[in-house]
């Protein structure tokens, strides 16, 4: 599912969410297969950029925070870190994660407050929490395992988003360990047919009724690799919208030989 960065992790975020009830579900080799592209896809190595994460509240007032965001494949892992860049109040929290590619290893998330000179790893039972006042959690910023769900199309298996051809894809886990860790029971992804990216999803909240839409905005060809460089996160209450949170991302380089010393709790306290 593609990572935010991956940019899995922030657009995985909602890329194998679930869908329907919590029944078993019949699992389509080919929905199956187009995930499995979607998984598969080249995202680059060596990656930096600068992130813009803007807050908005139902009342329209935002929030700026800038971070500046690095990662790494380690064999088949991936490593990535975020350094909070503005503003003073969240200046110099980081954030780790070791996105690991064996399914049956829970991956590992550490995030540093400065202002309790603290490092804090994220359990499993807190990874449905928000990340940083954002619309996001922290099991969004990890890629999800395929083999825990069952992949079917939705009953409109094909159409049109912003004129591109997409598949409708519907994800429904198979354990409710799942749902506990993730925090959400539903989601729709539509995959872009050409490029196999995920470009819009809505999910479900596991509870208080609220459904999350993710958009990409801007999808940019950096060095050969689609990455998505503007995409937003709304969290509706019925059609109301609760919060909403904006991702831009600038600046994005890979191959910059990012050494795995960087990838550690020790410079997580360190800071850039």
């Amino acid at each position: 599912m593609q990572r935010i960065y991956n940019f899995k992790p922030i657009i995985l975020f909602f890329i194998i969410l679930l869908f329907g009830s919590h029944a078993p579900a019949a699992d389509d080799p080919q929905a199956r297969a187009i995930m499995q592209r979607v998984e598969d896809r080249d995202e680059g190595d060596h990656r930096t950029a600068d992130m813009k994460m803007i807050l908005i509240d139902k009342n329209g007032k935002q929030r700026l925070r800038e971070i500046s965001s690095f990662r790494k494949d380690k064999g088949a892992d991936t490593l990535s870190l975020m350094f909070f860049l503005y503003p003073a109040d969240v200046k110099d929290t980081g954030f780790l994660t070791y996105d690991y590619d064996d399914p049956d290893k829970d991956d590992d998330q550490w995030l540093y407050l400065p202002a309790l000179h603290k490092t804090k790893r994220i359990a499993t039972s807190d990874k449905s929490g928000s990340f940083m006042g954002s619309d996001l959690n922290y099991s969004d910023m990890t890629s999800r395992d395929l083999k825990d769900y069952d992949f079917t199309f939705y009953k409109e298996k094909e159409k049109q988003v912003d004129g591109h051809k997409v598949w409708v894809i519907q994800s429904i886990p198979r354990a409710k360990e799942v749902i506990k860790e993730t925090g959400y029971t539903k989601a729709i992804l539509f995959v872009r047919q050409d490029i196999d990216v995920v470009v819009r999803s809505v999910s479900w909240e596991e509870s208080g009724g609220y459904t999350k839409w993710m958009q990409v905005n801007r999808l940019e060809k950096i060095e050969g690799i689609w990455v998505a460089s503007d995409l937003q996160v709304t969290r509706r209450k019925g059609k109301k919208m609760v919060h909403k949170t904006l991702l831009r991302f600038d600046n994005v380089k890979f191959n910059q030989g990012l050494d795995d010393a960087l990838f550690t709790t020790r410079r997580l306290e360190k800071g850039l």
